[in-house]
Order: structure tokens, then sequence, then C-alpha cells
């Protein structure tokens, strides 16, 4: 429909052009007439003034009649917003594939490269965070998450994210969507393989950290818009890493301080001080002793007897005091409650939490079922069966130095009666001095000594009851020769710190430990101790597992007990300090790119020239033997028996030797 005002505009027109056309035959006819022209009306010849888009554009539309099918819709029903959005995400996907081709000059890491440029070609570079022009719901969700990282552990700095607000046009679109692409990587890799690399710790650490395939990452992300749900989802399931999760957000409410645990009652009891008390004296603070100690019989014997010095070992040993059963001036303070100097931690317990919850991102996801858990500065050993504690017990473990390694390896079987094959590392840097001192130290401790035929020597000690790994070790191959097993030195279990060993680890109840362990893994065989005591003999007796045993040897400086209580300990490797350390300094920056170490020694054989011990290569006599060449001695030892190529120990031969 048109304008009436329209109408009348085309009617003057074509009445003007008519009249136009027809002046010169109307002024020809004037001429002949002789009528005064004031008699003869004259038409309106002036023109109207030219259109305007005002005069053509469509009135508002009236109330539509009843609608039909054929009826058009008018041009004002169809809302041009979201068309132009398609043509601004369009606009993103083409910037994207431009984009996608120049990552070297964004993104370091050539994996992460790589798994962008794999997902959006096989999303035809379709974005992930923009919608409709704009930033959708899943970045919203991911740039909330990331800027919370600090809850489970990471620095929220490593994920910056963009504004998707301030980006207005397709370039930076297309840029915000990148930048919170390698944001959410990083995180993903972060949060599943750690900040740091084990090897920039200890050359004693040995894992194989996975890092999650990014075009994967990307993939899970595309399926929802929960973006912090699949985020989270790469940080360690293990409940005791959730634990301390929740304890992180407890120390960070509390101003980073922990509840202290309740004191221990201190006996009413006092001793007196005075003079040192030995066996066989007689004092009055005996009396005080025997009541403080609560030792069984006559409480008013004065006698410093057999009974009361039991009593003061037991006890210095448990207070880690010098264990000689005296009653000295240390013993007497600690007895009356006296502190000695704190032995617990001393970093920050947000700091030991943080490192701790680190670690843990070393670990496999799956622990296995049933596992086994040793916390190395807690000194214990933990089975584990269907997510529930099966079976505890205290441990001896490596003295600093001679650290226990961090590890994860499956045990195999168990061995009654084990030779123990002393490590090259300890033939080397012990016992070789040990013999240079005294020729005869091997032969007093019950070791063998052999050299083969290509110059390696061995060290070893037969089965018994003096062997330095007990009667029963576990098994569960490493490349660091660790594994756990008896001792004879039972008494170690009394101290609160237990780093004694050369990185083994010594298990106070072994056949219950191995009761426990077959219970799970040969269940039909129904062993007990008593059937693995009879057992004992003068030979190897292997039990093997059917199926393994994962074994996780961790360094848990905090963790939360059974009762859901914070508990930190001493730092005995070292290796918190380390952590913190590269992550409050520059390291921090590649702290997550493995360095080179030296390779580990304690499994590289220890050779002497051939035929140094027992003569020629076959270890027969003639020439100077072994001990010859390694303490040079002017005068030769006389030279074993031929075909002997070991020191054998001397008859009824009991000792004590370095253990592993």
């Amino acid at each position: 429909m048109k304008s009436v005002r329209f109408d009348r505009l085309l009617a003057s027109t074509a009445l003007g052009l008519v009249l136009v056309l027809s002046g010169p035959v109307l002024a020809q006819q004037a001429d002949k007439q002789t009528a005064p022209a004031a008699t003869v009306p004259t038409p309106d010849t002036t023109l109207p003034p030219p259109l305007t888009a005002k005069d053509v554009e469509a009135p508002a539309p009236a109330a539509p009649p009843a609608a039909t099918l054929d009826a058009p819709k008018p041009a004002a029903a169809v809302a041009p917003a979201p068309a132009a959005a398609a043509v601004a995400d369009s606009a993103v996907s083409d910037k994207l594939r431009e984009l996608v081709g120049k990552l070297d000059r964004s993104v370091g890491r050539k994996a992460d490269r790589d798994g962008i440029e794999a997902y959006y070609k096989s999303h035809n570079y379709a974005p992930l965070w923009v919608s409709n022009g704009a930033g959708n719901d899943r970045a919203a969700s991911a740039i909330d998450y990331l800027a919370k990282a600090d809850a489970v552990g990471l620095d929220p700095t490593d994920f910056p994210a963009p504004d998707f607000k301030a980006a207005t046009t397709v370039d930076a679109l297309a840029d915000a969507e990148l930048k919170l692409t390698v944001s959410a990587l990083t995180f993903a890799r972060q949060a599943q393989a750690g900040r740091i690399h084990f090897t920039r710790v200890s050359a004693d650490i040995q894992f194989d950290p996975k890092a999650p395939e990014p075009a994967d990452v990307l993939g899970k992300l595309s399926d929802n818009n929960d973006a912090a749900k699949t985020l989270d989802a790469y940080n360690p399931p293990m409940a005791e890493f959730k634990a301390l999760r929740a304890k992180l957000a407890e120390l960070r409410k509390n101003g980073g301080v922990v509840a202290k645990p309740e004191e221990k009652a201190v006996s009413a009891v006092h001793v007196p001080e005075g003079k040192i008390l030995r066996p066989g004296m007689k004092d009055a603070r005996v009396i005080a002793l025997r009541k403080r100690l609560d030792v069984k019989g006559d409480k008013e014997n004065p006698l410093y007897d057999d009974a009361v010095r039991d009593a003061v070992k037991t006890f210095q040993t448990a207070e880690d005091i010098d264990v000689d059963g005296n009653l000295g001036n240390n013993t007497v303070k600690a007895l009356n409650g006296v502190k000695r100097e704190a032995k617990g931690p001393s970093a920050d317990p947000v700091d030991t939490v943080l490192v701790n919850m680190e670690r843990w991102r070393w670990y496999q996801r799956d622990l296995g079922n049933p596992h086994v858990v040793v916390n190395i500065p807690d000194y214990t050993l933990t089975l584990w069966n269907d997510d529930k504690v099966y079976w505890k017990t205290k441990i001896v473990v490596g003295k600093p130095g001679k650290n226990t390694p961090l590890i994860s390896a499956e045990m195999k079987f168990i061995t009654v009666n084990p030779t123990w094959n002393v490590p090259p590392s300890i033939i080397e840097k012990e016992y070789l001095p040990a013999l240079q001192q005294d020729p005869q130290a091997l032969d007093r401790i019950g070791l063998k000594l052999v050299q083969d035929a290509d110059g390696t020597v061995h060290v070893s000690q037969p089965p018994g009851a003096g062997n330095a790994l007990g009667r029963i070790r576990f098994n569960f191959p490493n490349k660091f020769l660790v594994y756990q097993h008896d001792t004879p030195d039972k008494y170690l279990f009394a101290k609160d710190e237990r780093a004694f060993s050369h990185g083994c680890m010594r298990v106070q109840n072994p056949l219950t430990y191995g009761e426990k362990l077959l219970s799970l893994a040969l269940p039909g065989e129904h062993y007990t101790e008593a059937k693995l005591e009879k057992m004992f003999g003068g030979s190897e007796i292997n039990i093997n597992f059917p199926h393994n045993i994962w074994v996780h040897l961790t360094y848990q400086t905090a963790f939360v007990d059974d009762d859901g209580k914070l508990q930190l300990r001493k730092d005995i490797y070292g290796w918190d300090q380390r952590m913190i350390q590269i992550l409050k300094g520059s390291e921090r920056k590649v702290a997550d790119i493995a360095v080179e170490r030296a390779p580990n020694s304690s499994s590289k054989p220890v050779k002497m020239p051939v035929g140094m011990y027992g003569g020629d290569t076959r270890g027969y006599g003639g020439g100077p033997n072994f001990f010859d060449f390694l303490f040079g001695n002017a005068q030769a030892q006389p030279a074993p028996a031929r075909g002997r190529n070991f020191i054998g120990p001397p008859r009824g031969t009991t000792g004590r030797v370095s253990q592993r």
C-alpha cells in the first residue's frame, strides 16, 4: 500500500507533464482568441518538491488480518541479532584457523601446540569458549575455577584468564579464546603431573608422571558446560590428597595456625636429681624411680637392680635418649616432663601441606587394591584393602644420606630364610674400607666374599637367625635395590624417630605382615604366623603372588589422621625444604622440566682387578691375592683353599652387620 500523499504527488506530477507538453498548442489557440485573458482560468503548473526517504518508507503495520499461509511476514518481525552473532562466530572461526597456524609465537610447549591444532582442526575451528559473539557459560565456569586454583595447591597466576567483556572485535575474541585454552591446558597438566619434576628434588625419587593429552583435555571440556568439574577431575583422586585439600582451606582460614595436640599427662611421681645411678647401687631415689616407671615388684626397694635397669632402658629408647640403663641427668629431666628441643617441622604449615599435595601428583591415580603405603617420616607401613586400613605397623627407614627412595613398585613374592646379598654401594663404601682396617672383619660377622672371573666382587650373608634381613623378606623389584624385611634389632622400634637403615625398610612385625599379605594374595592357602615360622631353616623359600601387590613409598610430612586431625612430621631428608625453595624462587619458571642426574650407582657392580682374590681368573692360587691388592700389604695373606672363593664365618659366629 502507498500513502495518500504519495498518490497525490504522482497525480500532480502527471498533470504537470501534460500541461508542459500541451503548452505550445494552447499558446497558438490563445493568439487566435480575442477574449480577454482575465476571463480564462490558468492552471497551476508548479511542480511538487523532490521525494525523500521519509516519503517512501513503509508505514507502521496495522493490526494484521487473520493469518494466511501466503501472507508475508513483516520485515520487523525477524530479529537481526542472532544472524549478526552467527556471522561473528564464523568470523572467530576464520581467525582461529589463521592463529592456530602461528602458535609457535604464543604457546611454548610443542605438545600443547599439537593438541590445540588437532582439536580445533577436528572441530572445524569452532570456538570452545565463544558463543554468539561473547564468552559463554563454559568460559565463565573455567575462569571462575582457575581463579581459585590455590584451593587445590596450585597458583592462580599460572592460569591467566581473558576478559571476554572487553573483547568486542573478532581479533580480540579469537585471542581470548586461545588464551583461555592455554590456561586450561596448563592447569590440567599441573594438576595431574605436578608443578615440580621429581628430578629437581632428589636422585632418590623415581616416577613416571603422565601429563594429559591436550587434545583429550579440550575434548572433555567441549562435552559439557561445567568446565570447573572437568578441570577439577585432573587433581589426584586419593583420599589422602582430598583430606589435605580440606585442611589447606582450614589453615588459610585460621591464618596458618595448626591446632596443637593435647599434651601428655606427666606422672605425679617426681624423681629427684642427683648423682648418676647404676645397677647394683642403693639409693632412696630408686624408690621414686620404681614408682615413676611402675617397675614390677617391691616399690619400696632402694636397690638399682636389673628390673629397674631394663625399665630405664625402655624409657630411654622411647624418649630417644642415649640408651645405657643408667639414671643420668637427661633421663631424670625426661622423667619429670622437662621438654627437649622440638624435633618437629619448622616450615610454615601451609607450605608443608602444599608440597605434600604436590608429591601426591607424582603417584599413579589408581594405587591398586590391595596396596601398601609406606610413610617414611612417620615411620609407618599401612596395608590397605577395599579403601580401608587392613593392617598397620612400625618400620625403620633409611638414615639421612642413605634415604629410603620414593617409588611405586609391585610386590611379587615373599622370601623366607633370605640370603642377604649386600648392595654394591655398601660393599664399596663400607665393607672394603672396613677390610682395609681389619682383614678379618667380614669373617667375624658371618659374611662371604666372592670374586667372579670378570673381577666383580660379591658379599653375602647366608640365611639364619643372625641374618641382617631376619627370617623374612618382602620383594618388590626396583632400581634402588630396596625391600622390606625382618630385623634382629627389635629395640629400635621403641624409638620415636627410626631412620637407621641404608634405605630398606625394617618391619616391626614381619610375620604378621606376611600373614596379612598372604591372606589377600593367597587366601586359599591359609597362611598364618605359625605356618610361616615352621618354614624357618637354612634354605631360601619363595612364596610367589598370583597377582602383584602395589607398594608406594611416600614422604608424607603432612597428613590427616583417623581422627581428622592434621599431623606434621619432621623433614628428615630435606625434601620439603627443597620443594619450597623451588616454588618460591626463580627456578619455579622451569620447575616442571626434568634435569639430568648422575645414574644411580647403588646397583653398579664393584670390580677389582681379575685374580686379585684367590689367584688367577679361575680363583685358583698363585700370585697376589685380593687382600694384597686391596691393602697393599708387603706380607701376603694366606691364600684361601683351592675352590673356596669366599670368606666363611667361623663356627658359632654371630654378630651384627650393617643392614640395608
